[in-house]
């Protein structure tokens, strides 16, 4: 149902939606606000604390114009009540200024008390009518520039009038599992009558979508039991020799995951097994002794790798290691005539291994006995793309890496059909890393110390979450790279982002690896398996932005070598959650902890997200229920599968929803 058919909503409103990415009724409901205001709890200013977050009833009484401080703008308003005045000031929001107009308000945000001082911090506000519906719990949605909350509020009103909301669950799971009406459970999240009638309605919702999920990777992945074709000759002794070839000593748990690997290759059936262990605890050492064992048993091995930049440092590893053996690489750089020769030889069986990127997924790429298949960091490869590469051979074992530390109440749900080890520990080798948390008026104290390490070798990254500045609201990556260029004219400086062509960014990667440059400023495309042991400085911007999985991943690309490292964490005005992250990432080095933690305090529906590109989860991001949501849409699928309920709806709905998993990643 298109938004126009919907009462009160016309040809301006409805195309101020679409710039929203709402096009539908179905979609606007599914669009849920991202927190809610308790009308019954208006404060007084003179009853603000320092950090917390208060709705205030006041009169606007004037406006600055648009200024900026170092590398921000902010726009300052001056507000009444009762006699006290007070601020609320916005930072890089100057679209607002024109909005700022005398008159009587609702303004909700954060409060800074210092000295006497009171402001609100980026505050949300509209107009407090006299006969205003604002009352109860009031959904509060994030809008773009042109749209007015009480605008969306009344369009969602409208959707939820005239949309019927059907459950794909079957009825029969619906009565046993006491679940309501999915349609009331909509109308509870947009409309709540109490806080506990909007959780229950957004457990609701969760349970549905993630029923959807759970179904969708049931029906892609298939059956996980899968007979063995071919028989593996090499023997412990020769493998326990191949790890001599590696400069360190493999830790207690390296030697468990070698011995579960070998043990899934002496098994009848398939292998198929997760491999995951926090940053630099050793998972490609590991999964480069079972390539040993295939190759040295006659057969071909794949190494897929999600970026040329990780795919050409293995390639490089994999020639170091394998000497006598033939390594091929291809990617999407590679030229027409490499590829060509590759896939040509490949197919004659005169490549061992071949270490490559999403482009050996291609149909033409054919190998002529494949046995055994690393994907690493699969949690940038969805379930089908890692089912591509199993069908390049006769069910090839699969061993499947992470370093995203994955909680181990989601690995069950969404790993179900592999088997995982996890790597505990870390070399000792291994650094920790000492992590600050940097407020803006330490930002040039920091630039200061950071030139100083490069006059002395060192080098740096600097990690930016997106590549333009399009709202004014985070520092973007070629925003940050202008600054410090400017800031620091004797440091030299390379810019990376995904936009990049996949040779310009190997290029890049390869200068800054030799020494070319001082410093790199990035996205998070540097997050996963870069490995730079003179890079000793992580600087995060807008660091409340990230989850600490995420943050912890970045860490990660320092102190990888023998001098001291450090991480700083540049952050904004920060809400208690933000704070409480960081906080907990200075004194904590566990990821898996971490993202255990992550998981409390973000929720499921934040900790599975979406990366780069397509939507995962993405709608529910907002609604707030626990993991119990998870597991009872777990026992859903399960028993509809069991029984043969509606399969085909399900199926329908499923794949409908998520046709392809190629984007689906955990954050």
């Amino acid at each position: 149902m298109d938004v126009r058919e919907l009462a009160g909503v016309g040809e301006k409103r409805a195309a101020e939606l679409k710039k929203m990415g709402i096009g539908t009724a179905e979609e606007l409901l599914r669009f849920f606000p991202r927190t809610y205001l308790d009308m019954t709890q208006r404060v007084s200013v003179r009853e603000l604390f320092h950090n917390d977050f208060a709705l205030v009833a006041c009169r606007l009484t004037g406006a600055e114009p648009v200024r900026r401080t170092g590398r921000r703008s902010f726009v300052r308003a001056w507000l009444e009540q009762g006699g006290d005045t007070f601020s609320a000031v916005w930072f890089n929001m100057p679209y607002l200024a024109p909005r700022l107009k005398e008159g009587e308000y609702l303004f909700y945000g954060r409060v800074q008390n210092r000295y006497g001082q009171v402001s609100l911090i980026n505050p949300s506000f509209e107009p407090l009518e006299r006969n205003s519906r604002l009352k109860g719990l009031v959904p509060v949605y994030s809008l773009k520039s042109g749209v007015s909350q009480r605008a969306v509020r009344d369009a969602v009103r409208a959707a939820l009038d005239s949309v019927c909301v059907r459950t794909v669950i079957p009825a029969e799971l619906v009565g046993e599992f006491s679940l309501s009406p999915l349609g009331e459970a909509y109308r509870a999240v947009h409309a709540p009558s109490s806080q506990r009638e909007m959780q229950r309605g957004a457990e609701r919702i969760a349970v549905e979508e993630y029923f959807k999920l759970i179904a969708a990777f049931r029906l892609v992945k298939g059956d996980r039991t899968v007979p063995r074709n071919r028989r593996y000759t090499a023997t412990e002794r020769e493998v326990a020799a191949f790890e001599r070839r590696f400069p360190f000593t493999f830790t207690a748990g390296q030697q468990a995951a070698v011995r579960a690997v070998y043990d899934d290759l002496a098994s009848p059936h398939r292998m198929n097994r997760l491999l995951q262990g926090d940053v630099g605890s050793g998972k490609t050492a590991v999964a480069l002794t079972g390539i040993f064992i295939a190759v040295k048993s006659g057969y071909q091995a794949a190494y897929l790798s999600p970026t040329e930049v990780l795919a050409a440092q293995n390639f490089q590893l994999l020639q170091t290691l394998f000497p006598d053996y033939r390594v091929g690489y291809l990617a999407g750089g590679s030229s027409a005539k490499e590829k060509r020769e590759i896939k040509a030889a490949l197919a004659r069986g005169e490549i061992d291994i071949l270490c490559g990127t999403h482009a050996v997924l291609q149909a033409d790429v054919e190998f002529s006995s494949l046995a055994f298949c690393v994907c690493d960091e699969q949690h940038r490869f969805g379930v089908a793309q890692r089912n591509l590469l199993g069908e390049k051979g006769e069910a090839p074992d699969m061993l499947v890496m992470s370093a995203t530390p994955i909680p181990r109440t989601l690995s069950l749900v969404f790993y179900g059909d592999l088997d995982v080890t996890t790597i505990p520990d870390k070399p000792k080798e291994r650094q920790e890393v000492s992590t600050s948390v940097i407020p803006e008026r330490r930002y040039r104290d920091m630039l200061a110390y950071i030139r100083g390490e490069v006059k002395r070798g060192r080098q740096a990254y600097f990690v930016c979450a997106k590549i333009e500045d399009d709202d004014g609201q985070v520092t973007s990556v070629t925003e940050l790279y202008d600054e410090l260029r400017t800031l620091l004219p004797d440091v030299r400086f390379l810019l990376l982002h995904g936009k990049m062509k996949e040779r310009e960014k190997s290029e890049i990667m390869g200068a800054f690896k030799r020494g070319e440059a001082d410093c790199l400023v990035s996205t998070t495309v540097i997050e996963v398996g870069v490995d730079v042991p003179n890079a000793t400085i992580m600087v995060i911007c807008n660091a409340e932005r990230f989850g600490l999985s995420q943050l912890h991943q970045l860490r990660g690309r320092v102190g990888r070598g023998s001098e001291k490292s450090y991480c700083f964490l540049l952050a904004g005005e920060l809400g208690e959650t933000a704070s409480e992250r960081l906080n907990i990432l200075k004194t904590t080095s566990d990821g898996f902890a971490l993202a255990e933690k992550d998981l409390e305090l973000r929720g499921s529906g934040d900790f599975l997200g979406t990366r780069q590109s397509g939507k995962f989860l993405s709608e529910i991001k907002n609604l707030h229920y626990g993991t119990q949501a998870i597991f009872t849409a777990k026992k859903l699928v399960d028993e509809a599968f069991a029984r043969g309920l509606d399969r085909e709806e399900i199926r329908r709905a499923a794949m409908e929803r998520y046709e392809s998993l190629k984007d689906v990643v955990l954050n």
